[in-house]
């Protein structure tokens, strides 16, 4: 794994860590301001700060209403077997604005009969807001877990939703 810097950036969900490479390459992220959390999510050291400019302007961005400004930001994914990654995958392709239900996830990832699969993976995600597992809800709608609290989903998604009306 190439050596991580971190940065924290406030945002209206909570201050966001990212755990990045030289290259601007996420490696993790989160809304905490603990890098010690997310180095924990990858089985790594906890970084030193770093300057990460780009990804930062992106999430400024993505937050000012710009909601495709997150989508090119280049993630790096633990190696954690192929459906997790197809999931992951999967879930960078749900538009901002928009959900999913685990079920259609999981059929989306290749294998329609792992919503629990597809669940773990939303669980287990270590780079939150640019793999959007916040964009995955029970079939009914609601909300059942987010790593970083139900309240912080409902904002995100509030802001999705309110800026891609407007778009």
């Amino acid at each position: 794994m190439s050596t991580l810097t971190y940065t924290t950036i406030p945002t209206p969900a909570g201050p966001f860590t990212v755990l990045a490479d030289a290259d601007d390459t996420v490696h993790a992220a989160g809304f905490t301001a603990d890098p010690a959390f997310l180095a924990g999510m990858l089985g790594s050291a906890v970084p030193d700060p770093g300057p990460h400019d780009k990804v930062t302007e992106k999430v400024q961005a993505y937050f000012a209403g710009d909601l495709d400004a997150i989508g090119d930001v280049t993630v790096a994914y633990r190696t954690t077997g192929p459906f997790r990654t197809k999931a992951w995958d999967a879930m960078r392709t749900v538009e901002a604005g928009h959900t999913i239900s685990y079920t259609e996830l999981a059929a989306t990832a290749g294998n329609p009969n792992a919503v629990r699969a597809a669940g773990s993976a939303c669980a287990s995600n270590p780079i939150a807001l640019f793999v959007p597992c916040h964009r995955i809800v029970r079939s009914d709608g609601s909300s059942k877990n987010f790593l970083y609290g139900l309240e912080c989903k409902a904002t995100l998604l509030a802001h999705e939703k309110q800026h891609a009306a407007a778009a």
